[in-house]
């Protein structure tokens, strides 16, 4: 007797193959309550059609999770045959599948039509510029898609520069994961000049994408203007104190960010004192990561200035930026009036003695901070009556 009560189905991990592809496929073309569907093991562009074939007439998945199972060009393009005629299907996982150009361009033609889906991630692929100008034809027409995930993809400049032209357009898309590629400053530029026109997304991230001087300032001047964004991802680029100068401008303008993340960029002392001065009239930041930016006592100093009247911040992370003991004071003296922040992290910095006897006081009188982060303290660890 048939399963009339399974919705979901996990078999990662597992080694189900081509053979196992195929009758899952068979039973999918009957089956009425499954939902989710994460296969294991290498299935190939042989089960990648399976799949297809069954997609044709399944009426109730909504989520395939088909990540790492080497489908190939070819697999996509079974997949893309299916996705023209499905119509329930809203979440399709294809992360880490070798797929290039072909693929995309095949994927992009089923997005034109397909009404349904809503999450596409083709991260760690190889669609290249050729693969994003598809998508970006796509977004002009596409009407349901909200999330695409597009990470280390050998996405140039020339790519970004056609998803500007479709996020000028396109009025649907939420998301847009670009980490870990090399649009550059040219294809940050290009991205601002969709932002000063998009009202729609609202997450963008540009983790490790070379961006310096040039493309960090151009997104930081649409983004004093732009409504729409509240999440924005930079970390590991080159934006500086510069950069940063620009940015806090741009903070102290913007009424819709709550979450940055600036890790890894060189900002130092100077551009934290800039951001400090921004945080201190911004009321939207919620989240401020400026991981491993080298900005010393100096800038934790700065910071500690704006956490006193700052209202709205509650997760700050200074991890490995060379604090000492006297930036480790001047953080614990704000957390002892300070009531909104609940998240320090403090990991990978050259805090003393001093330093952690100091914000062991802190936590004496603090009572909104619930996660502090540090290295193996140095003794004494903590004050009496501190925890």
């Amino acid at each position: 007797m048939a399963n009339s009560t399974l919705a979901i189905l996990d078999l990662y991990g597992n080694s189900i193959g081509y053979n196992g592809a195929r009758a899952l496929s068979e039973a999918l073309k009957t089956n009425s309550t499954l939902t989710t569907l994460n296969l294991g093991g290498s299935i190939r562009d042989n089960g990648a059609q399976a799949l297809s074939e069954a997609l044709k007439t399944n009426s109730t998945l909504t989520t395939l999770i088909l990540s790492s199972k080497s489908i190939g060009d070819n697999g996509a393009q079974t997949l893309s045959e299916a996705l023209k005629i499905n119509s329930t299907l809203t979440t399709l996982d294809l992360e880490n599948n070798s797929i290039g150009d072909n693929g995309t361009q095949a994927l992009s033609e089923a997005l034109k039509t397909n009404s349904t889906l809503t999450t596409l991630d083709l991260g760690g692929n190889s669609i290249g510029d050729n693969g994003v100008q598809a998508l970006s034809a796509a977004l002009k027409t596409n009407s349901t898609l909200t999330t695409l995930i597009l990470y280390e993809n050998s996405i140039g400049s020339n790519g970004a520069e056609a998803l500007s032209e479709a996020l000028k357009t396109n009025s649907t898309l939420t998301t847009l994961n670009l980490s870990s590629n090399s649009i550059g400053d040219n294809g940050a530029q290009a991205l601002s000049k969709a932002l000063k026109i998009n009202s729609t997304l609202t997450t963008l991230d540009l983790f490790s994408n070379s961006i310096g001087d040039n493309g960090a300032p151009a997104l930081f001047e649409a983004l004093k203007t732009n409504l729409s964004l509240t999440t924005l991802g930079l970390g590991w680029n080159e934006i500086g104190d510069n950069g940063a100068q620009v940015l806090a401008k741009a903070l102290k303008i913007n009424s819709t960010w709550t979450t940055l993340e600036l890790g890894g960029n060189s900002i130092g002392s100077n551009g934290a004192q800039a951001l400090s001065e921004a945080l201190k009239t911004n009321s939207t930041l919620t989240t401020l990561d400026l991981i491993s930016n080298s900005i010393g006592d100096n800038g934790a100093q700065a910071l500690s200035e704006a956490l006193k009247t700052n209202s709205t911040l509650t997760t700050l992370d200074l991890g490995g930026n060379s604090i000492g003991d006297n930036g480790a004071q001047a953080l614990s003296e704000v957390l002892k009036t300070n009531s909104t922040l609940t998240t320090l992290d403090l990991q990978w910095n050259s805090i003393g003695p001093n330093g952690a006897q100091a914000l062991s006081e802190a936590l004496k009188t603090n009572s909104t901070l619930t996660n502090l982060s540090m290295d193996d303290p140095p003794v004494p660890t903590l004050a009496p009556g501190a925890l």
